[in-house]
């Protein structure tokens, strides 16, 4: 008997590893002070002496049962993606800049290809974030996963000086409320997902007209990554108040916690485009418009808070990162909370 025999195959494993590095090469940064492969990793903070008081900020998330759909269509290239988005996305919330990232695999059998392809999406996400993936772990657990499933979680440090750190203390009544569209469920609401579409190959491989793909590709569409936006909403020299990654929970549990005591978000629902995929899913599974606010992004995956008079100047700064976003309301005086209308 040995460690093989029982399921864990640790030649695989050095596979693994040599198959992810050219992916992971593509992420470095300067402030990287390790090779893929030691036991941690090590990130210089030389950079940010300058800043007056550098903050660490940081976000841990997984994809969920996003993954199934995955299994299932057997496409693996942009779920490393949700997982960067779900942790850089919150840092970038808070005013950071995403640093580095790792990731954890868990799985029932190594496949170094499949691995490989997964760690391809965590570095893909990770290029779009400006983060440098320095580590993680692929932990083979034969009998605990079956062979051909896995899950992925991920961890993100980022930095911000102090005083430029989002908290939504300053928002007070009159302040707009900036969208900037998803690209489509992103990460989060798949256990209804799973109950409103059959989850076959055949039902994810079907095209929609009103998709203009397969339900599959718009369902694995993966999240999108806000940090440059939200990084050239800076550049512009505007004062970001407030911001809301649109997670699980929606519209009323994510939007009010970027508010202080005493103000209410506003949004007008009339004032963006929904997205299709949410149209056919509340269609197909009879799902009550406020259900489907309380657990989807609709088509806006962050929420900002700005003063009104950098309205303009936010859009365009928003539109030149190559982003669609909307006035979607307002900021009032009342109960801590937000009115959907």
């Amino acid at each position: 008997m040995d460690y093989k025999n029982a399921g864990v195959d640790i030649e695989a494993g050095y596979k693994s590893v040599e198959l992810m590095k050219e992916h992971i090469a593509k992420t470095m940064r300067p402030e990287v002070l390790t090779n893929i492969g030691g036991f941690s990793g090590a990130f210089s903070m030389e950079k940010f002496k300058q800043m007056e008081k550098p903050t660490l900020v940081s976000g841990t998330d997984g994809v969920g049962t996003k993954l199934k759909l995955a299994f299932i269509m057997d496409k693996h290239d942009t779920i490393g993606i949700d997982c960067v988005a779900m942790c850089v996305n919150d840092i970038a919330c808070a005013g950071g800049e995403p640093l580095f990232f790792l990731d954890y695999i868990a799985c029932g059998k190594n496949y170094p290809e499949k691995i490989a392809t997964i760690v391809s999406g965590v570095a893909d996400g990770c290029a779009q974030s400006d983060a440098a993936l320095i580590g993680g772990e692929t932990a083979e657990m034969p009998g605990f996963y079956p062979e051909d499933e896995y899950d992925l979680a991920g961890f993100a440090v980022g930095i911000v000086d102090e005083k430029d750190l989002i908290t939504g203390a300053n928002i007070k009544p009159g302040d707009t409320l900036i969208g900037i569209a998803s690209s489509g469920v992103h990460s989060n609401g798949f256990s209804l997902v799973r109950k409103v579409f059959e989850m076959s190959a055949e039902s994810l491989n079907t095209y929609y007209d009103e998709l203009g793909k397969t339900l599959g590709e718009a369902l694995l569409a993966p999240t999108k990554i806000y940090v440059k936006a939200l990084r050239s909403v800076k550049e512009a020299g505007i004062v970001i108040k407030g911001c809301s990654h649109i997670t699980g929970g929606g519209f009323y549990e994510n939007i009010p916690r970027m508010l202080p005591d005493g103000v209410r978000a506003v949004v007008e629902k009339d004032s963006y485009p929904v997205l299709p995929i949410f149209k056919l899913m509340q269609k197909t599974g009879n799902i009550e418009e406020k259900m489907m606010y309380n657990t989807y992004n609709m088509g806006l995956g962050m929420v900002l808070a700005i003063d009104p008079a950098d309205t303009e100047k936010t859009l365009e700064a928003l539109k030149a990162a190559g982003e669609e976003a909307y006035v979607v309301g307002r900021i009032e005086a009342g109960e801590k909370g937000v009115t959907v209308c």
